[in-house]
This record gives C-alpha cells, structure tokens and sequence, in this order.
C-alpha cells in the first residue's frame, strides 16, 4: 500500500512503464486515450475488435506500445458510460488489479470530469492492489511503487490523494485481520491489535480481560465464551479530539471463529467463520482512519472479542444469560451468539450516551437470502439516523437497503421463562435480530448494520478482493465526516 502519488508532465512529454488512460463505453475515447490512438495508427482498432474491447466498465487490454509511445505498455481502461464517484473508484480498482507488475504507472483518469476523481481513484486503485499472501510460500506482493498523474490536473489531484491513501489502508488493515486464519487471531491477539492501533494514532484503548468481563456483569459475552479454550476480550477504543463535533458509538461483532457452539453448523458453513468478526475488524479499522485523519468527532469503539465453540463448558440450548443491562435472554440456538455479545457492547455504548450508535455484524444469513452477497442490511430506530449513514455509504461505495423493524413481530422473541428468547421464527430471521438488539439501546438513534453478505466478497472484482472485505470501515468513516460538518 506504500505508493507515491505525484504530479507529471504532460502525456506529450512523459515516459515510463505503463500509460493508463480511461475509454468510455462504444470505445469513445477518454482524456489522453485519444493522442495515444492516434500515436498508435489504423491498427489499433482491429486490434481492439480482436480484444473484445468496447469501453465497458471493467474492461482492461494491454496495448504493446514500445515504439510507438514512449511508454513500455498502454493500458486503456473501461469506464463505461456515465461514471461517478463509485464506479471510477471500480475502474481504478481494475487497473490496480492489473498493474501490480509494475513499478512506475502514469495515468490521466484523474482528468474525468468528476468532483473528487483523484481520491476515488486512489482509493480504488490501491484498494485494487490488495494482496493477502502471508502464508503462501512465494508471496506476490504488488510491486508498484508511483502513480504519476499526468498534466493537467496532476498537481492538485497528487494533493487529494492523503486522505484517500488513509482510508485504504485501514481498509486493508481491517481485510488483514478478517483473512487471517483464527489460530493466529485469538481474543487476546486482536486486543493487542487493538492497543498497538491506539499507540499508533493517539487513541485509548481499554481492554477488558475475564475478571474484568465478569465484573462488568457481561454476561452475553461470558456466555458465548463459556465453551471456548482462547479467553475472551472486550476492546474499548476512545478518541477524543478538541472540540468535537458529535459523539459516535461504534460496535463490532468479534467471534473470531464460529462453529456454532452446541448448535454445531456443517462443516461447509464453518468454512467462512474465522470472518465472523468482520464487524470488530471493520471498527479497528474506522477507528484507525478516523483519528488519523483527525475528524473532530469524539468515538467510542466497543468490540466483544470471543470463539464460539462447543467445549465442554458451552453454553446449552436452554440456558438463560443475563447481559449487561439486565435484560435475561433463553438462549434457545447457541448458533445465535453473536446479538448475545451486542447486546452487551450496545449496553455499554447506551451508558455513554452517544448522539448515535452505529453495529456492525456479520449477523444473520437470513440478511444474505433477502439482499445477496454484495448488500448489507440497515435497521434503525430513528429515520434521521438511518438516512445519515445510508449517505455515509453511498458516498462510500458501499450498499445497504434499509430493512423493516415492526413493533408486533416482537412477540416472535417472547419467552415462557425469560424476557426474551435469542431466535424468533424461521421466517424473518434478520428482522428478529434486529429487534433483540434493540433491547439494548434504550432510547439512543441507534443502526444495525447485518453485513452477512457483503463482509466475505465471493470473487475478486474491481477493488474488491475475494475473502475478507473491510466492508462498512468507508461507511463508517464517511458518516464520521458528515457528523462533524453537521
């Protein structure tokens, strides 16, 4: 993620490595993909048609370009029709994708006609290269180490890129944690994370350890870790700017593996589960952006950290638990444990008493049937709320559809012995989880964001790579931004 965004001269004058230039969808040329058709005569276009090249989004060909430009290889990359924010931050993916060989790109796509092109594309471009080959043998890093944007424009986009660079790299911060296997991310490993984060960027950070769980009368998170062998954690992140803005609660599920305790999932769906604590991840990552960009907007990051396994101390199907606010819950599948350590992290983020409290979780598979791998759901318990973070995240690329949260589906959760029980019928399943952790909001404007889907991306596409997302960190980080010119 070390690329050195600068300036150049213009497209006339410059040489290198690989030229990269936009081509808008029916092969209309883009700024500067014109003079290098031109420079490259009649043959071009056969050797387009022969490409299957059109200008569609997300198509990339490599045009040899040696002696004819005085760059080694063209680049000519497809961004369809009419391209805003997101969809430049997809096509620079794509050419980041494809130019991890090199070391040197020049590029103009910076030159669409778009407010705020330079830092999509950065974003998108350095999102793009993302790699997580840690524990292969021969690792293939990216190797590029400059973007050159070409005159006009190079000089005020080299300046917009900081914060884009930012940004992405708390993302890849966040995929790294989602993509490592759960033999090397133990509660304990992720707290220490956590503490070398706030080192790092000038936040506290509080973590709580088993006695400290116990005296805080967690007891959702103590029942979930009650079968696992690697002791729980709770993370406290706390960044307090001068003269802040707003104040901003953000929690994050952090099952670091999930086998469903005594309601064991099939081996096919325990595949995926070292990325159940996307949510936490997603938090450590916003966290990091926010006070290294300095948004003046005081944050409470709250991260319940545990495994949910079947050891010989699990938790039962019957047993009732009571969390943080006193609230008692029959736990009747131990497979929905991850609102059992919300429902104390939005406990604690209530007490704070926050303008608004934003969860993040890889919650239900129910949300994954209703809006696919790529969207996550949004509930809410107040409309203003709600729509401050659905602008958060269409600026930000990322897509949520806001859900219903209907008071007479409650009755689903009664239960006989308890206040509530933690499953509802088969039918709705991600309603009924949004309405358990509402319990535990009081009155504060609070989102549950269920990112199911969208957390695990199944096939590398544009910036996103296959696995671990870091999806929800730029939404996070963008809603932080909004309250603060609010």
């Amino acid at each position: 993620m070390n690329v050195d965004f600068s300036a150049a001269g213009s497209i006339e004058t410059e040489s290198g490595e690989v030229l990269a230039v936009p081509v808008f969808e029916d092969r209309t040329w883009g700024p500067g993909a014109e003079w290098a058709a031109d420079r490259l005569g009649p043959w071009l276009a056969d050797y387009l048609d022969g490409q299957g090249f059109s200008g569609k989004l997300g198509e990339v060909v490599a045009v040899p370009a040696v002696g004819r430009l005085d760059f080694q290889t063209l680049l000519l990359i497809g961004v369809g029709t009419e391209v805003d924010d997101e969809l430049l931050r997809q096509a620079a993916g794509w050419l980041g994708g494809h130019a991890t060989k090199a070391v040197d790109v020049a590029t103009t796509l910076h030159q669409i006609d778009l407010d705020g092109a330079a830092a999509a594309f950065a974003e998108g471009f350095l999102l793009g290269q993302y790699r997580f080959d840690t524990y292969k043998s021969k690792g293939e890093p990216s190797k590029t180490e400059r973007v050159r944007f070409l005159a006009p424009g190079g000089e005020a986009a080299s300046e917009a890129c900081g914060d884009a660079a930012t940004v992405a790299a708390a993302v890849a911060m966040a995929r790294d944690l989602i993509n490592e296997p759960a033999i090397g991310k133990a509660p304990e490993v992720l707290a220490a994370k956590a503490v070398e984060i706030g080192r790092s960027v000038g936040v506290d950070v509080d973590v709580l350890e088993p006695a400290d769980i116990e005296r805080e009368h967690l007891g959702g998170l103590m029942g979930v870790a009650m079968g696992a062998h690697n002791p729980a954690r709770l993370v406290r992140f706390s960044y307090e700017p001068k003269d802040p803005k707003g104040f901003l609660a953000l929690v994050g599920k952090g099952i670091v593996f999930d086998s469903g305790g005594l309601s064991l999932k099939s081996p096919d769906n325990m595949e995926t589960m070292k990325t159940d604590m996307s949510g936490a991840a997603a938090v450590f990552g916003a966290v990091e952006a926010i006070a290294t960009l300095g948004i003046p907007v005081k944050v409470l990051g709250i991260t319940p950290l545990t495994e949910n396994m079947p050891g010989g101390g699990a938790l039962r199907p019957g047993d009732v638990i009571r969390p943080r606010n006193g609230k008692t819950v029959e736990v009747l599948n131990t497979d929905a444990e991850g609102r059992l350590v919300l429902a104390d992290g939005l406990s604690l983020a209530a007490e704070a008493e926050p303008d608004l409290i934003v969860d993040l979780a890889t919650l239900t598979g129910a949300c994954k049937v209703a809006l696919g791998s790529k969207i996550g759901g949004l509930w809410s318990n107040d409309d203003d709320a709600a729509d401050k973070v659905k602008a958060a995240a269409a600026r930000a690329g990322e897509r949520f559809w806001q859900m219903p949260l209907p008071d007479d589906y409650r009755t689903q959760i009664d239960s006989q012995i308890a206040d509530m029980k933690n499953i509802g019928d088969r039918w709705g399943g991600a309603i009924y989880a949004a309405l358990f952790l509402r319990e535990f909001v009081g009155d504060v404007p609070w989102v549950h964001l269920d990112i199911a889907g969208p957390a695990r991306w199944p096939d590398a596409e544009h910036y996103q790579s296959k696995g671990g997302s870091g999806f929800g960190v730029r939404t996070l980080v963008e809603l932080a931004r909004e309250l603060a010119e609010a």
